[in-house]
């Protein structure tokens, strides 16, 4: 399997009003439909989607490192709704206009937040961390997630500093790559995903692990938003081979429920991977629901 995942074609850094930088990169025709991709736990901007595939779609693939990840400045206690306002000042700086995001797993939250602010107009879920905290999914997870939850309920910074000192760019890659069904496994051997997942991860920890664990715990923890008050409409896209504990126990069903702009979508003999398995899909299905009617 060839993913025609390549290098950024352009890298920079935006400095925002308070004097922090948000590090970006881009891919596709800069005159391009704007698609933000909220990317996976501690992935920086350098991991972008087979560039043939947002070519042909002609979409102006964008990445923005979050807080303490990559080239972005950190931020102590920084939450979803500061992620959206950051955003949305990215996007006023670099006149971005009627952007689209993906989330893609640990991603969801942080697309679903710009969603919330309305600082996008569209929202492709892949793989998506679902709002593990809800007490309706506590029954469904398993062990490893809901200690994890219990975990981040506990505290934030205690979870913090747990997670922050027990991971790395090579053991995350393990954990992600190491028990994936076999077509992910067909992705993560792929040298060009590999070289770019790989830098992408260690561009990720340059800082240490504290905007790793800082957007995990935000992950794990109750959204500051009703999913079902999200006003711009979304697609979720679930593997039914996806085995990552901290994805969704349903597959998405029950988030589907709770909001009334979602339609899901379940990919038979696919797993988490998804995004790159089925990229053309995923970004053709996301573009055609925000067309001018």
């Amino acid at each position: 399997m060839a993913t025609n995942v390549t290098p950024p074609e352009r890298l920079g850094q935006t400095c925002l009003a308070d004097g922090r930088r948000l590090g970006w990169a881009e891919w596709g025709p800069p005159s391009g439909t704007p698609v933000l991709l909220c990317s996976g736990s501690a992935t920086s901007r350098w991991l972008g989607l087979p560039v043939d595939a947002i070519t042909r779609l002609g979409v102006r693939l964008i990445t923005v490192d979050r807080p303490g990840l990559g080239a972005s400045s950190a931020a102590d206690g920084w939450t979803l709704h500061d992620w959206a306002l950051d955003i949305g000042e990215f996007a006023r700086m670099r006149a971005v206009a009627g952007m689209v995001a993906i989330g893609f797993s640990v991603g969801a939250p942080f697309a679903l937040a710009c969603g919330a602010a309305r600082v996008v107009t569209g929202i492709s879920l892949v793989s998506a961390t679902d709002e593990l905290a809800h007490p309706a999914l506590a029954p469904a997870l398993e062990p490893e997630a809901a200690m994890l939850v219990k975990q981040a309920a506990a505290g934030a910074s205690g979870a913090e500093l747990l997670l922050s000192n027990a991971a790395d760019a090579d053991t995350l890659r393990e954990a992600v790559a190491g028990p994936s069904h076999g077509t992910d496994q067909r992705v993560y051997a792929d040298p060009a995903f590999d070289r770019n997942y790989r830098r992408a991860l260690t561009d990720g920890f340059a800082q240490g692990g504290a905007g790793y664990a800082r957007e995990t715990v935000l992950a794990l923890s109750r959204r500051p938003f009703d999913p079902s008050s999200i006003p711009v409409p979304v697609d979720l896209w679930y593997a039914d081979q996806d085995t990552n504990p901290l994805h969704s126990p349903d597959l998405g069903k029950s988030l589907a429920r709770r909001m009334p702009t979602a339609r899901r979508f379940l990919v038979p003999n696919a797993g988490s991977a998804l995004l790159w398995t089925h990229t053309e899909t995923v970004l053709h299905s996301l573009l055609s629901r925000i067309a001018p009617q």
